[in-house]
Parts: C-alpha cells; structure tokens; sequence
C-alpha cells in the first residue's frame, strides 16, 4: 500500500498545524505519543482538542512544557539531540534535514553562519515536537507521497525575537524560493519557518491539487484565531494499492540537444545539474541536421525544481531553448539502511518488488569515498557492503 499526502496550505502553514492536520486525518495519537519518547527528551507531555476556527472544526496538538529546553539552541547541539535519540534512521535524516534549511535560512536572513544560527523560535520542546512529530505521523499513515498547493504566506508584520517585521518574515522569505507563494487573509503572518522547511522536505511537487481518491481529510489548528477567517491547514490523504509495492509520481523531462559543447564539460555539466535537484541526467549521442554528430541531453526533475536546471543549461552550454513535458513513473518504495565496512559506513537502497521480496544495492558514492580515502579498490568495497547487507538480513530472520 502506497499513501498520498496532499497539503492544502489556502491559510499557510505551521509546525503545530501540521501536526493537528495530520493527527486530524487519521494518525494514532498513541503511536505518535509513543514514537516522540524515542526523542530522549524529557519534560513535556502532548495534549490533543477540538478547537472551532471560523466556520471549521479542527484538532489542535498542544505541547505541554513543564521543563527541558527552553533556551535557544545552536544547530550542533540540535544535531546531538537528534544523534543520540531512538528515533529511526529515516526520520533522524529527515529532522536534520528540516533543520539544515531553517539553519540556512536564518543564517542567510541575519548574515551569519548557519553554525552559529541560535533558533530563538525553533530550537526549543515545542518545534522539536512539531517536526519530529510531523514526521512520525507521516511515518505512521504510511505516506509515500507528498504533494502540496501554493502556500499563503500572510501579510502585514509580526512580532518575533528580532523586532517587528514584515509578513512573512526574511527565514520565510528566504525558505519560499522554487515555492509558489500568494499572500491573502487578514494582515499577520500565516506560514512560519518550521511549517515551510517541513513542507519542502517531505513535498515533491507543488501546484494544483493531482488526481487522487481521498480516503480521510484533516484539518490542523494553530494558536492564532484571526476573527472570521478559518485559520486551518488541511491535508487529503489518500491510500492505494500499487502491483508489486509500485508507487506513481509524476516528474517533468527536460531535453535539449548540443552539438557545439566542448565535450570535456560534460561531467562538469552532469555534476551540477544533479546539485541542482536533477534525479537523472542522460547524454546520448546522435546524428543532427546536416550529419553533424551530438548529443541529447535529458534529465529528470521534480515539478518544483525546474528553474535550477534551466538556469545551469542557459548558463553552462550553448542551448538556446530547453524542451519540457510531464511525464508519469511507476517507481518502486525504497528505503535506506547502512552497514559497516573496512573504512566506513555504506547505504543500502532497499526497493519493494512485492510484499514478499525486495531488491538492495550499496550506494556507489558512498563506496567511492571510502576507496578514495582509504586506496582499497571500489570493487571490493561494493561487494564487502553487499555480503555484509545479506549476512545481516539472515541474522534478522534467525534461523530456520
């Protein structure tokens, strides 16, 4: 089973709205209760009600703080949090990744460091709830996919620890690029910047709301009431069955054909399109007009990180137009696990074939730096990882 995640953000989006729209759309309050304890922090208890905004009833998670984290925190120690909890791999990966764009954000709206960011509103018990627990229930619903609308970002100005500022503020600001923003609603602030880097980290695609079958609707309340106006975030999601542990996206390919590029710029080309947000780029050699030989070059990007690749194209070849369509895939779920071997640690990408069987292969990057740092063959290193991965899948299953 394969669940879709759509994010409605028509009033914008918070750490603590997430939360609640997720709970709200089916995501066990136990489990999530359960899964944050694996946090390691102590002092706080969740507390789940029914609040009325505007015209729409909607569940609002509160965290109650009676001690622990309060001050604000530097990213490292955020880290360390996050390294010695229980949490899964996935999400410890996730929550860092949350908290690396907040860092850059805020880093890049004050003019200093992300590692010497304080995250006067983010670094405290609250917004570690509201990330981590965002993600468990994510975990707990089971979703695979994740889409999301333009995001309402609010107006007018706002009260933060900085002074007043204007809605929304510089992190939002900074955080909303490649994100189709509108402003609408009363005049405050309505997305903040643990909603918007939750959202881009889980989020694949963002635009109108895709094709989908809606099997729970959830509605998640924050603190602020603006008179009149629902002040909600809602998700739809949606369960599926997919043939052989199958999922669908849709991602957009580009194409472009070059047959005056100095060939050795190519990898210096792939390599920054794939930093760009590239999933796959391709060169194929051709026989153009007037039997000139080339290239085509493609790629594949998600919806929202087109721009990237474009500007790299425009900027590091001789293309004077890019071809661009949406196009479907049937991708198999695929996790990560790691094992250890001579001179590191190796990524296992598992994929699901079918609920009985999967197929797994170390990452060759990963493997490659090992070797480059420690002179053993790159060969030796995948098949070292890959015996290691096996030998461990038969210690799990214990014997027979």
């Amino acid at each position: 089973m394969s669940g879709h995640l759509h994010f409605d953000c028509f009033s914008g989006v918070s750490g603590d709205m997430t939360l609640g729209a997720l709970v709200d759309a089916g995501a066990p309050f136990a489990e999530l209760v359960k899964g944050l304890k694996g946090l390691g922090v102590a002092g706080f208890t969740l507390r789940r009600r029914r609040v009325q905004r505007a015209a729409i009833s909607a569940t609002k998670v509160d965290v109650v703080i009676a001690s622990g984290l309060r001050r604000p925190l530097p990213l490292g120690r955020i880290y360390k949090i996050l390294s010695a909890s229980r949490l899964s791999s996935r999400i410890k990966q996730q929550s860092r990744s949350v908290f690396e764009r907040l860092a850059e954000a805020e880093g890049k709206a004050h003019r200093v460091a992300k590692d010497h960011v304080h995250f006067h509103e983010v670094g405290v018990m609250d917004s570690f709830v509201d990330i981590v627990g965002g993600l468990i229930c994510c975990d707990l619903l089971g979703v695979t996919h994740v889409t999301a609308s333009p995001v309402n970002v609010g107006t007018g100005t706002l009260r933060s620890a900085h002074g007043i500022l204007p809605a929304p503020g510089p992190a939002v600001a900074i955080l909303a690029k490649g994100v189709p923003i509108y402003s609408a609603g009363p005049a405050r602030e309505l997305t903040t910047p643990t909603g918007l880097a939750l959202l881009k980290t889980l989020t694949t695609e963002f635009g109108p709301m895709p094709l989908m079958t809606p099997t729970a609707v959830g509605y998640g309340a924050g603190e602020a009431n603006p008179d009149g106006w629902p002040n909600v975030l809602r998700v739809f999601f949606s369960r599926e069955s997919s043939r052989g542990g199958r999922e669908r996206d849709t991602v957009l390919q580009i194409e472009t054909n070059l047959d005056d590029v100095n060939p050795q710029t190519y990898e210096h080309i792939m390599e920054r399109l794939f930093r760009s947000g590239a999933l796959d780029v391709t060169l194929t050699p051709v026989i153009m007009k007037h039997g000139r030989p080339g290239i085509v070059l493609a790629g594949l990007v998600a919806p929202a990180g087109l721009n990237p690749l474009l500007d790299v194209l425009f900027e590091e070849t001789t293309a004077l137009g890019v071809r661009v369509q949406e196009v479907g895939r049937h991708i198999l779920s695929r996790r990560f696990t790691s094992v250890k071997v001579r001179g590191g640690a190796v990524r296992i990408k598992i994929a699901a074939v079918d609920e009985t069987s999967t197929k797994a292969s170390p990452e060759y990057m990963d493997c490659k730096r090992i070797a480059d740092r420690t002179g053993r063959p790159v060969k030796a290193i995948l098949e070292e990882a890959a015996l290691a991965y096996a030998k461990g899948r038969m210690s799990a299953k214990g014997p027979s």
